[in-house]
């Protein structure tokens, strides 16, 4: 007889894009038992796609317990379960490898969406916020800690959790610590600063931001190598840091920043009034380059080769990357999986922190953005 799981999924993102994390919970339909719990903090990512991500965990986890089961999917998501249910179309780019990731899981004639009110979705809502705490504290939600199955009504017959978690089976992930360089003399002006011929030296205030970063690495203690930038204000940064950490620094020609041609030392300001046709196009398009420069398209695809040589190089190690304002967006957008126009959505600081973690599986997940908590 085929069996029947319950699954409930909750996913949720604090900023929208924000900090996010998902819970699910696999359920006996016929006496509410928990027979397994998911939760997963994802670093900087979208309600929805958290919410997805919810579902993807909890129809895998009934599937490990059976993987001829029939599953009720029950979720307080309409956007989820309109378009599982195939009543919604899926126009955004990000969710359609979501949604056919989901499908792929169990044959449509094994599988059945419910909408139900947030009251009802108790337990994976707070399998969510405990993976999103988790996540604030720079860690990973474990199934010892749970507390949802206080959320449980009352008279629910409690039973032990199964602890199942995506990246629990799939070792030590590579670490990438992002490191946006020091600021210069171009820095507080905001002019173009690439590749293309300025190649500006860390100021009096970079010189500083560097030590503050160094002073936290070493408070840390994970950072295992040191890679740079060949550029000088990242080689500085990076020289300063890794002194600090007793590290050696090793370049990574891949990290330089774009090559921004005839726009730099200039500021936008400046760029429109003379280049202005090139502008609106390099706004438009991710294949369109700065006059004379090099595109974003370029840049993604010698910052992902980059990468793909560096997590060859330290898998299941921290690493600290020195490197500049695309590069670090391009691995965060890449992690992401958001389209090229999220370049303009990000903010990074001088001397910022971001982090992205790399699973065995190829997925990856941003756990930090745009952190200047060591500069105060």
């Amino acid at each position: 007889m085929m069996r029947t799981f319950v699954v409930e999924a909750d996913g949720g993102s604090r900023g929208n894009p924000g900090p996010a994390g998902y819970g699910a919970v696999v359920l006996d339909p016929d006496t509410g038992e928990t027979l397994a719990e998911a939760a997963e903090y994802l670093g900087v990512t979208t309600n929805n796609v958290a919410e997805y991500r919810g579902l993807i965990a909890g129809l895998r986890a009934a599937l490990a317990l059976d993987p001829t089961a029939r599953i009720r999917v029950r979720m307080d998501s309409k956007l989820v379960v309109e378009q599982m249910s195939g009543r919604w179309q899926i126009k955004h780019p990000a969710m359609k490898p979501l949604a056919a990731e989901a499908a792929a899981l169990v044959p449509a004639d094994r599988v059945d969406y419910e909408w139900i009110p947030r009251a009802r979705n108790k337990h994976a809502d707070r399998l969510a916020n405990e993976a999103m705490d988790a996540g604030s504290r720079g860690k990973q939600w474990e199934p010892s800690a749970s507390t949802a199955d206080l959320a449980a009504p009352a008279g629910t017959p409690a039973a032990p959790t199964v602890g199942w978690a995506a990246p629990a089976d799939l070792g030590t992930p590579a670490t990438f610590v992002l490191l946006r360089h020091g600021e210069t003399a171009l820095t507080p002006e905001k002019r173009f600063s690439g590749s293309g011929g300025t190649d500006p030296e860390l100021s009096a205030t970079g010189r500083a931001q560097a030590e503050g970063a160094a002073a936290a690495f070493a408070e840390g203690g994970s950072i295992q190598a040191v890679v740079s930038s060949p550029l000088r204000r990242c080689r500085a940064t990076a020289d300063v840091v890794a002194g600090r950490l007793g590290l050696d620094v090793t370049i990574e020609n891949g990290l330089r920043e774009t090559d921004f041609g005839a726009w730099e030392g200039l500021t936008f300001g400046e760029v429109r009034e003379r280049y202005a046709d090139d502008l609106n196009a390099w706004l438009a398009s991710p294949k369109a380059a700065p006059t004379g420069g090099e595109s974003f398209t370029a840049v993604a695809r010698r910052v992902a080769a980059a990468r793909d040589r560096l997590l060859a190089r330290h898998a299941g190690r921290t690493v600290l990357l020195v490197t500049h304002v695309t590069p670090i967006k391009t691995l965060v957008r890449l992690a992401l999986g958001a389209p090229p126009e999220s370049l303009f959505r990000m903010e990074l600081s001088a001397a910022s922190v971001s982090e992205v973690a790399y699973y065995a599986d190829g997925n990856a997940s941003v756990r930090l953005l745009n952190d200047t908590s060591h500069l105060r």
